[in-house]
């Protein structure tokens, strides 16, 4: 099939750079019309099986008047004034009028400190912080969170233009800013992520080529081929639903990395074959049977593995799933098509603009040297299979037991950079605030059921009295008990219209609201809402103080909240995860089963692709956890690596090492079945494939680490991640691990039991004609 197509694209070339010539600029209009509204920051989980607790309440309390709108918290601080001066005062409402000017449309509601203090004295008590040198102007959007996150620009735009006038800081952190201040963290680390990588990796190919045009083809096919994905996943997030912003990253990086190096692939064997005398047509047509061959099985490879992501119920995974595999796809059609129609028309002069200082790297040194170099790597390790096993597999075992130590969570506005906004506001919440952070994200208890109903009245009182003797709740309200103690002004608002507060401060911990049968109660969560303390708070609720308080009870009673939602796709991850480590594991064993018709071979794969995966893992909590050569890589040490990204990773890593694996071996099971000598066949096979394997793994290595350049902590350990595992499997593992234990198993390496002879013959491969 790709000897077909490598046919009908070079007999009309034109026609084929022109068709996709057509699709890449239908692509630039419908990325630039489509896109900014086709992703989403919002993250979802799909329920399949059963009821999960935060989604039932976001779905309950959908279209309810006591629908809690998107809040943003908009922080007045002040160095040396208490809100007790009049110059204070008038910052504050200030700032209220000129973020009530934008609009209902913008702005659905608000109330500042001083306006809670006259209207609903307990609502001023999360409004002013501890030392009273900062209040809240706390704002309701308008609309939905999609909606409000088309408005946050303007709203952020008053906080700017406020920001630092009068000597005072003007922050802000809430429900819509933080997302968005992500995304625009996100794009920018893109951005970066394109400029070192695409550099780097161009020079690496003006290495291997030693020629300007041949270096720019793999390139140019790359931008194409994620030009177009974006398109694809522009039109499907617009017709079918947004896809979650993430969906672009992955697209850019893998889109970079695969494409360049299946395109690298070709082009090489295409100049072998020109080298070799054959004319263009005749080149193209042989490079197409060979090198595309291989190419279409690798994406293949990494197709199948990635499928494995969609086992998880999450728009996190399906985005990134969708996006991986299409660019992939997208990219091996490119190289099948397009690239023999370039190859035709350029012809030898693929090779034009040669760069003088490197055409003796570009040329390569002759066979015998090639061969020597290579085969002196292969023949001491083969020498001593045993100690280079030991050595070098004990070093990834060691990295990999890092991976025991792995902290799994979600950085979110806690780990933004420090010159991050959301970042400023939300430490400013935790740090000078009564509920803290908790009073932006609180915890939603929604019972379902007629509170009226004294059954029902009792459990709401014992299961509020239970809350509030929370260790997590008694300290919000012992800071609110003081923050009453320290205000005459709240005191004597308080006497007048809620004297029992002063005593019994829980009302104003834990608000209530009530419409129809539904009724919500807002609990304040410690620290992050994706933190330790947070999580064990939900799980209390749910596990102890719900279930002591409804049993038996006519009401149904869920949690929600920006907490509960972390802790239930954290839940989910851990119910899947063996699931999708079957499902790749499986896919692999039997693929490489089939390919090289024996059972050996397979299961080594698999533990050297773990050892692979399992030593980037290792490296990843190594760095980002303990902080070892965090500083010198330029990354920020955190507490836990990003809950999903692990999955992610498995399925990514083992689709591109299982890519390189096969190339590999197919080259030496080729020679093995001429000569059956598998000594020479290992040696072949490594001095023919380590160059390349080598070059496009680097190539791999320079995209990733671009992207692990950025400010996003998620961003640095997906690129690091990548980066390390690439970096290991084609040194490590390709150049020692394989060719010792193929050695050190030798003819068993091809053993398959007698009830597997019938599986069918596949070479991946065309055989040298």
């Amino acid at each position: 099939m790709t000897e077909s197509l490598a046919r009908i694209s070079s007999r009309r070339p034109w026609v084929t750079i022109g068709i996709w010539l057509a699709a890449a600029l239908l692509a630039v209009g419908l990325v630039g019309q489509l896109l900014p509204t086709a992703t989403t920051t919002e993250l979802r989980i799909i329920p399949r099986f059963g009821e999960v607790g935060s989604v039932t309440v976001t779905d309950l309390l959908k279209g309810s008047p006591i629908e809690p709108p998107p809040a943003e918290v908009v922080i007045v601080k002040s160095e040396t004034l208490t809100v007790d001066a009049p110059a204070f005062r008038e910052k504050v409402e200030e700032v209220t009028a000129e973020l009530r000017v934008l609009g209902p449309e913008v702005v659905r509601g608000g109330v500042n400190y001083y306006e809670a203090l006259a209207a609903e004295p307990l609502d001023s008590l999360a409004l002013v912080s501890t030392d009273r040198r900062s209040a809240i102007v706390a704002i309701q959007m308008a609309g939905t969170l999609g909606e409000a996150l088309e408005n946050i620009e303007e709203v952020i735009h008053v906080v700017e233009e406020a920001d630092g006038q009068d000597g005072f800081r003007i922050l802000i952190v809430g429900d819509v800013s933080a997302p968005f201040e992500q995304a625009e963290l996100s794009a920018m680390d893109l951005e970066q992520g394109e400029r070192i990588g695409l550099p780097v990796a161009l020079l690496i190919l003006l290495v291997l080529f030693g020629a300007v045009v041949a270096a720019l083809i793999p390139i140019g096919l790359a931008v194409i081929s994620i030009l177009i994905t974006l398109a694809i996943v522009a039109v499907i997030g617009t017709v079918f639903g947004e896809l979650v912003f993430f969906v672009l990253l992955w697209i850019t990086m893998i889109g970079l990395a695969v494409g360049i190096d299946y395109c690298l692939f070709v082009v090489s064997r295409f100049r072998e074959e020109l080298a070799r005398g054959l004319s263009t047509r005749d080149a193209v047509i042989k490079a197409g049977a060979t090198a595309s061959r291989t190419v279409f099985f690798s994406g293949m490879t990494v197709v199948i593995a990635l499928l494995g992501v969609f086992i998880v119920p999450h728009t996190l995974f399906f985005a990134t799933g969708l996006g991986a595999i299409a660019v992939v796809i997208v990219s091996v059609i490119a190289t099948l098509t397009l690239l023999p129609a370039v190859l035709m028309v350029l012809g030898p002069r693929v090779d034009r603009f040669r760069l003088p200082f490197v055409r003796r790297a570009a040329k390569g040194p002759s066979d015998e040297q090639r061969e020597g170099f290579w085969e002196f790597i292969t023949r001491k390790t083969m020498r001593f299979p045993v100690i280079s096993i030991i050595v070098v597999g004990g070093l990834m075992v060691w990295a990999s037991v890092n991976y025991f130590g792995i902290e799994t969570g979600f950085n979110s506005v806690e780990t933004f950079p420090r010159d991050s906004h959301t970042r400023e506001a939300f430490t400013a919440l935790e740090e000078d605030f009564p509920l803290g952070y908790g009073s932006a994200n609180p915890a939603k208890v929604l019972i379902q059921g007629d509170i009226n109903d004294p059954v029902v009245g009792e459990a709401l009182a014992q299961f509020k009295r239970s809350v509030v003797g929370d260790p997590a709740v008694t300290g919000a309200l012992q800071r609110i008990q003081q923050a009453v103690e320290s205000d005459p002004a709240l005191i004597a608002a308080l006497l007048q219209s809620n004297p029992e507060i002063l005593n019994d401060p829980s009302a104003a911990a834990l608000p209530t609201n009530t419409h129809g049968n539904l009724t919500v109660i807002a609990i304040p969560v410690p620290g992050s809402p994706s933190g330790t303390e947070a999580f064990d708070l939900i799980e209390r609720l749910r596990d102890d103080y719900i279930p002591a308080a409804f049993s038996g009870v006519p009401a149904e009673v869920h949690v929600g909240g920006t907490s509960a939602e972390f802790l239930d796709f954290d839940t989910q991850l851990s119910a899947y995860l063996p699931l999708i480590f079957a499902f790749i594991l499986g896919v692999s064993f039997i693929l490489l089963l089939v390919v090289f018709r024996s059972i050996v071979i397979p299961i080594k794969a698999i533990i050297m692709n773990l050892l692979s995966v399992g030593a980037a893992y290792g490296l990843m909590v190594l760095v980002f956890q303990k902080g070892v050569g965090a500083d010198l890589f330029g990354f920020q040490q955190v507490e836990t690596i990003e809950a999903w990204l692990p999955l992610i990773l498995f399925a990514i890593l083992f689709g591109l090492s299982m890519d390189y694996h096969v190339f590999m071996l197919s080259r030496i099971r080729e020679r093995y079945d001429q000569t059956h000598d598998n000594a020479e066949s290992v040696a072949y096979g490594l001095r023919s494939t380590a160059s390349l394997i080598t070059g496009a793994a680097l190539i791999m290595v320079a995209v990733f680490s671009g992207f692990a350049s950025g400010d996003m902590v998620v961003n640095q350990q997906a690129g690091f991640g990548l980066a390390v595992a690439v970096l290991l499997d084609a040194t490590l593992v390709r150049s020692i691990l394989v060719p010792a234990s193929m050695q050190l198993l030798g003819e068993r390496n091809w053993y398959l039991p007698g009830f597997l002879h019938w599986l069918p013959q596949i070479q991946v491969e065309a055989e040298e004609g």
